[in-house]
């Protein structure tokens, strides 16, 4: 399915930069978006493509394509799960590197949340919506480790107000570039949408909201070190964004390291080892590790 919109232009508008005219035409749709859109032939002006600074004449007419965003739906998917702990309310995930946590644009399927439809069959909390059935809390796709799964309502509200609260227990394993000063430490900076690149997160942007990490140096080596990581907050890239605000990216990140990233690694070395929490139901405390992965085992080998 897709709309179509038909814009003539007059003599207020003339000289004018396609891109910048359409962006205030249509203010749902990002400048970046639109410039794609231009691109991509989804915008013509006199039923010819032009580029996305084309200046405007009088009388042309522009006509933009709009097509209709697909629905997306998930799928139980047969996908082998390491499944850390289970029980009638919950269960603990250990994820690979490389593992989608929820279908998206792009991802579609092979995720996370269709290997947890095949398993769970019909007990997956349904809070946060069809395309995240259970998901409490999420990784990203290239952190490997351990995540949570709610298999009710009252399990997911229970644990999510955990989260809410900081009294969550979740720490972290990465390798970082540089050698820290000190054995230990926080970084308290909020961390917001990144105001230009907005798949991005950045310490200190517009409507930020509160972050904090702790940090302890493991183990140093000559240009890295290994790190015990807590999350004190749960915002978006937060340790990624955190160690490179400090100037020790993590390893490996193609998003907030350097250009040249290690490309070994195929996404960051960033590993969530522990996860602490009261049992929703039943109070009891409840904690569990992960080992570190092989990716990153043998990364670390190559420093020594």
């Amino acid at each position: 399915m897709q709309k179509e919109m038909n814009f003539k232009i007059d003599s207020e508008n003339i000289t004018k930069r396609l891109d910048k005219f359409l962006c205030l035409q249509l203010d749902t749709i990002t400048r970046s978006f639109i410039q794609k859109m231009i691109k991509d032939g989804y915008i013509t002006v006199n039923e010819k493509t032009v580029s996305k600074n084309y200046k405007l004449a009088l009388n042309d007419e522009i006509k933009v394509v709009i097509k209709e965003p697909e629905e997306l739906s998930a799928e139980p998917e047969n996908i082998e799960l390491d499944i850390i702990y289970e029980d009638k309310d919950l269960l603990v995930v250990n994820k690979p590197k490389g593992m989608v946590v929820h279908p998206a644009p792009g991802h579609p399927n092979k995720t996370l949340v269709n290997a947890l439809l095949y398993h769970c069959k019909d007990d997956l909390s349904g809070i946060n919506g069809v395309l995240r059935p259970g998901i409490v809390h999420r990784i990203d796709k290239d952190t490997s480790g351990l995540l949570m799964v709610a298999k009710n309502d009252v399990a997911h509200q229970g644990l999510a107000k955990q989260i809410k609260d900081h009294s969550f227990n979740r720490e972290y394993e990465a390798i970082v570039y540089g050698d820290l000063k000190d054995n230990s430490g926080y970084v308290d900076v909020p961390i917001g949408r990144h105001p230009i690149k907005r798949k991005q997160m950045a310490a200190f942007a517009p409507h930020s909201r509160d972050a904090k990490t702790e940090y302890g140096v493991l183990r140093r080596y000559e240009q890295f070190n290994h790190l015990r990581l807590r999350l004190f907050t749960g915002r978006t890239h937060q340790i990624r964004v955190h160690m490179a605000y400090i100037g020790h990216p993590v390893a490996g990140d193609e998003v907030y390291g350097p250009k040249k990233a290690i490309k070994c690694l195929n996404g960051q070395c960033l590993h969530a080892k522990k996860l602490g929490f009261l049992h929703p139901v039943t109070g009891k405390y409840m904690e569990f590790t992960s080992n570190l992965p092989e990716y990153f085992i043998e990364f670390e080998k190559t420093l020594k």
